[in-house]
């Protein structure tokens, strides 16, 4: 067994697993990929929003497991502090702190609204202004702050968090500002999560529930 593993479900749809999948790549520590299928009932709960889970995303580090992404993030962030998944200045560390965590725990009526699923596109789909606003309120927030090109100057552990929302507005044909359209392409453009992307697209395995009723 490797020293570091990392739990992930579904690319195509699990939004949980990318985040976790982001911050390990970000933190640039060697780790080797345990996927678990869809299928599995735990991590379909998971996907579907029935349940919480903390099957999946589950870094295994040396023998410790650490769920649940904030956990990982402030976890890689401490064993890898040189990589900037946190911002350097406590100031703006706690304001990137501040917006991960509202993103964790908040934006439901997003979520169940718009479910991650990278293969698909349904444009044109009619989807509620609220969530979507305040998400674009913070990214503005943040690039006034910061200047850019991503959430806190660099990327971040916030980029991580929020790379599934911009995956969401591309899926639902999402009309956004031109700077917000500008900051989902360059996460599209990150290497990683081109890399993620890939290997979404060549999955087999289908959640039904996903695919139907748009």
């Amino acid at each position: 067994m490797p020293a570091t593993t990392l739990t992930i479900s579904s690319r195509n749809y699990s939004s949980w697993s990318l985040r976790g999948w982001l911050m390990a790549k970000l933190s640039g520590i060697d780790f080797e990929e345990i996927v678990i299928s869809p299928d599995d009932v735990s991590a379909r709960a998971e996907i579907l929003l029935l349940s919480p889970s903390i099957l999946v995303p589950c870094l295994t580090y040396e023998g410790a497991k650490i769920w649940d992404t904030l956990a990982i993030g402030e976890f890689l962030n401490e064993v890898a502090p040189t990589a900037g998944l946190l911002p350097a200045d406590c100031i703006t560390r706690a304001h990137c702190r501040a917006v991960c965590g509202e993103i964790h725990s908040g934006f439901t009526s997003l979520r169940s609204a718009l479910p991650m699923n990278l293969k698909a596109h349904f444009p044109r789909f009619k989807v509620s202004q609220g969530d979507i606003a305040r998400v674009t309120q913070i990214w503005r927030e943040c690039f006034d702050a910061y200047g850019g090109p991503y959430l806190f100057g660099a990327i971040s552990m916030a980029d991580a968090m929020y790379a599934p929302v911009a995956t969401r507005f591309r899926t639902y044909d999402v009309p956004l500002d031109e700077v917000c359209q500008a900051y989902c392409d360059r996460i599209f453009a990150w290497d990683a999560m081109q890399e993620w992307r890939a290997q979404a697209f060549l999955e087999e395995d289908q959640i039904e529930e996903l695919e139907v009723g748009f």
